[in-house]
């Protein structure tokens, strides 16, 4: 079997999962480049920023706009489009971007609700969170409402979100767009 996967160019790991291909990622990034940039950082306010991401969570929100688990007007049309394996590969691109951020927001004041999964310095911990250093506040106040309303649906967001008042939502929304985020391209 290991010879059959040489000898198909390593198109496949064990378990059938596809193994990632960066610059066939970076190819696959030309048609995100518009909203979220070659290098992953968000060229307007509504999307986010995504260099640096886990590469397991942006392959989860891919496939989860493939298929209609999650909608948006144009990330559903852009998922569609796409194979597995180039998910993969776009979501491998983007992760092996590196981040750094700049503290212009006071660290003791985190959200606390948020650092468990967000990091104190909006620097994802978890593999299945986003990172929101750097987010405008419009995006994390609209994500954390559509959330709060169940227009977006995550089991540990949505009882989080749901808790929060319309001015805890901009305040925690304003805290990560305080933080400064840098990407930088992959070694």
């Amino acid at each position: 079997m290991q010879n059959m996967l040489v000898a198909l160019g390593g198109v496949f790991l064990a378990g059938g999962v596809f193994a990632a291909d960066l610059e066939a990622g970076r190819k696959v990034a030309g048609m995100c480049r518009t909203c979220h940039g070659i290098d992953g950082y968000a060229k307007i306010p509504i999307a986010p920023h995504i260099g640096g991401e886990p590469a397991a969570y942006l392959q989860a929100q891919l496939l989860a706009f493939k298929s209609g688990t999650r909608n948006h007007e144009m990330m559903t049309v852009v998922a569609a489009g796409l194979s597995e394996a180039q998910i993969a590969d776009v979501s491998e691109w983007y992760a092996a971007h590196r981040v750094s951020v700049v503290m212009e927001a006071d660290p003791k004041a985190a959200p606390e609700l948020c650092v468990s999964c967000h990091g104190a310095d909006g620097i994802s911990v978890v593999e299945d969170a986003p990172n929101l250093a750097g987010e405008t506040n419009i995006y994390i106040d609209t994500q954390l409402k559509a959330f709060r309303l169940g227009k977006r649906r995550h089991e540990v967001m949505n009882e989080v979100a749901a808790a929060l008042s319309d001015d805890e939502i901009r305040a925690y929304a304003d805290w990560y767009a305080a933080v400064k985020l840098e990407i930088l391209a992959p070694d």
